[in-house]
């Protein structure tokens, strides 16, 4: 088995966290999205898992890359880097890691996390994950017969067609039969609102005989902005309220209290302060006076005499004296 992430892009509606970490690698109950990501597949693979190809930018710079290959290393495979210079579409993307394309395949956007008891089917030619959305017209969607097979794809549709939107993960029995049907869309230049969509090398495989099959989940987190950012640390810190390593040993907490769950990280420290519930804190924080919940704080943060909520604040940034709903850049300073 292998395990595609396409992660390429930079990220813009995260700003301004972004400029300095590459979005996969934003925390989320003190892990990056996309090391949460590669464990939560890897489990469900059903299988050993001997690669994870990542669809990088050239920009992100060897530090991203080599945190990438020991996340890979961890779970035992081989993790390689791949380059997309420029953004032209999904099928573009998972082509750009073509070596990879052999065999059983997971494809996996690093934008997305979910909890699911995924089934990889070995009856039928691929599984694509869905999930309701309300509305349909930003996503891909599916359409089903009544066993629950694929009979359509439809690429961002702007009048309704289905509300099962595309969650951005998928299984393929034979990866380089996908791989061909993409390098088809590239080489007659066929495009979808103008990149070379993964739905359309589907449909063609589709209409060739294979057969897709819709899989669901439990629950599909969006890591797009500092909202959904915020909204899916509430969520994962949920899932993960009876894990006794949240709260670092090495707290030092005076006249404070943390109200679960929470993560805390390495040498944190808090003074007459309440924290929690939902919120992360990375290692070297230091909060005084402050209430702070819904929120993740990174590595060195320093917060005073503030009520904090909703907020995401970079490294090394300072904030203190008002109430804020605030997203805050590395080395910044508020108050």
């Amino acid at each position: 088995m292998k395990i595609i992430v396409p992660m390429a892009g930079m990220g813009k509606r995260m700003r301004p966290h972004t400029h300095t970490t590459a979005k996969p690698l934003l925390p989320i109950a003190g892990k990056p999205i996309v090391q949460r990501l590669v464990e939560d597949l890897a489990a469900v693979a059903g299988e050993a898992v001997e690669e994870v190809a990542f669809v990088t930018n050239p920009a992100f710079g060897k530090t991203v890359e080599d945190e990438l290959v020991s996340i890979a290393e961890a779970i035992g495979a081989k993790g390689t880097i791949h380059y997309q210079e420029t953004a032209l579409g999904t099928a573009h993307a998972i082509l750009c890691a073509q070596s990879a394309l052999s065999g059983r395949v997971i494809v996996a956007f690093a934008d997305t996390l979910f909890r699911a008891q995924l089934k990889l089917d070995k009856d039928c030619d691929g599984v694509i994950w869905v999930n309701k959305v309300e509305d349909p017209k930003p996503f891909g969607v599916v359409k089903l017969d009544d066993k629950g097979i694929i009979t359509e794809f439809v690429e961002k549709p702007q009048t309704f067609i289905s509300d099962l939107a595309i969650i951005g993960i998928y299984y393929f029995a034979d990866g380089e039969y996908l791989r061909k049907e993409m390098q088809y869309l590239i080489d007659n230049d066929i495009k979808d609102k103008g990149e070379y969509q993964l739905t359309n090398a589907m449909e063609n495989m589709k209409q060739k005989g294979a057969r897709f099959k819709a899989g669901s989940v439990d629950v599909w987190m969006d890591c797009g902005n500092k909202n959904a950012m915020v909204d899916t640390n509430t969520k994962v810190l949920g899932f993960l309220k009876d894990d006794k390593n949240l709260v670092s040993k090495s707290l030092k907490s005076t006249n404070s209290v943390v109200i679960p769950p929470c993560f805390i990280g390495e040498d944190v420290t808090l003074t007459n302060s309440i924290v929690g519930p939902n919120v992360s804190i990375e290692m070297g924080a230091s909060i005084s006076g402050s209430v702070v919940k819904n929120s993740i704080l990174r590595s060195n943060t320093r917060v005073q005499d503030c009520v904090l909520d909703n907020s995401m604040i970079g490294e090394r940034a300072m904030v203190s004296g008002t109430a804020l709903d605030v997203s805050m850049s590395d080395d910044s300073t508020f108050g």
